[in-house]
């Protein structure tokens, strides 16, 4: 099979179940929804910088799903809502809220106790959020921008820079990235948090 250069292009049209949702109907290709996507996350990262944010308010449900409507609000109708479906990923859609408390809990526990490193409290909520899949769409990016509100509000660090690279496309820095997740997987988050702050 060869390379489709439409795909490339980003004009990969959105077929009907992805359009599910969408909040802006002359939205036709995966690269128009892309567009829309990022200025809408670039908007909540801006929000992120104008406020402060302490563990006790970053580390709740509400807080969560309140980064993710910002990333994503104006684009989806369900931003900020858990998924009402299952997926090929993440945990049965009824155990979306448990499993997040049970890692809002751990990650406090881990802060009161000091028991990684910053990057590591940080990297490691990243990665187990993403693995919960909390939302229909957007999990990556919301889970990386969790982990920025957290090493910078928390630990007063800079944000990682995640490779300084799309991850979204196809390239050297995301097979990088997939490889480090697949690390963490296994218990190993240092490759990950290597790639984190490359």
């Amino acid at each position: 099979m060869g390379l489709n250069l439409d795909d490339a292009d980003g004009k990969t049209p959105l077929d009907e179940d992805e359009k599910e949702g969408l909040l802006i109907p002359t939205i036709t290709t995966r690269g128009e929804l892309d567009e829309f996507e990022q200025h809408s996350i670039e908007k909540a990262i801006e929000w992120t910088l104008q406020r402060k944010f302490k563990a006790e308010n970053i580390f709740t449900e509400a807080f969560v799903k309140e980064v993710h409507r910002r990333m994503y609000a104006g684009v989806w109708a369900w931003a900020g809502s858990f998924r009402k479906t299952n997926k090929n990923l993440g945990v049965d859609k009824l155990q979306v809220g448990i499993e997040l408390k049970n890692l809002l809990d751990d990650a406090q526990y881990w802060m009161a106790n000091k028991t990684f490193k910053p990057d590591e409290i940080a990297i490691r909520f990243k990665h187990r959020i993403v693995s919960i899949h909390c939302f229909a769409n957007g999990n990556g990016r919301h889970s990386r921008l969790m982990a920025d509100i957290i090493i910078g509000h928390i630990f007063k660090q800079p944000v990682f820079t995640w490779g300084a690279a799309n991850l979204i496309k196809q390239g050297e820095a995301r097979s990088l990235y997939l490889k480090a997740v697949r690390a963490a997987d296994k218990g190993n988050y240092e490759l990950l948090v290597r790639f984190a702050r490359s």
